[in-house]
């Protein structure tokens, strides 16, 4: 009999926020989402396949800097573009300290309201993601935030320097 080794359960992560009122908010929040621009607003140095977020498009997102930074390779597995909805979906890539998925949406509701919402399904891959327990489902929590508040048209922004495009 071999010996199984447990796998932690995938747990979930939803987090919205009203980012604004109006097509031109919906406008730009889309746009920076599906450029890049989110990502690196919120601190994280960002080299994609693609300026433009695109089925299959691969992704490597540094949080920190070298050599106590982390990497994360993801694939975009998915693609949102409707006249009042806008997002992707990517999966993680081996290697990413997390497996799962990550879904970023901003969508333009009837009344006008402009939303985003992250999502993200995962467990930890790695020994220091599992090593980190608590704090790395903090951190996970802090970016996501991050992201939201990188949403908003006018919201806070973290410029990345030109070598992490």
């Amino acid at each position: 009999m071999r010996n199984l080794v447990p796998v932690a359960p995938f747990r979930e992560l939803t987090r919205g926020a009203v980012l604004g009122s109006g097509r031109a908010v919906f406008d730009e929040a889309a746009e920076r989402l599906m450029t890049w621009q989110v990502h690196r607003d919120a601190g994280l140095g960002v080299r994609a396949t693609s300026p433009r977020v695109l089925p299959g498009v691969e992704v490597a997102l540094r949080l920190g800097s070298r050599p106590v930074g982390i990497t994360a390779r993801c694939v975009v597995v998915g693609v949102v573009a409707e006249a009042t909805e806008q997002g992707f979906t990517y999966r993680t890539l081996p290697g990413h300290p997390e497996e799962g998925d990550e879904h970023f949406r901003v969508s333009l509701e009837a009344d006008g309201t402009v939303r985003g919402t992250v999502s993200a399904m995962s467990r930890p891959a790695s020994l220091l993601a599992r090593a980190g327990g608590p704090v790395t489902t903090l951190l996970q929590r802090r970016v996501t935030d991050r992201y939201l508040a990188a949403m908003a048209p006018g919201g806070r922004r973290r410029r990345r320097s030109a070598r992490d495009t």
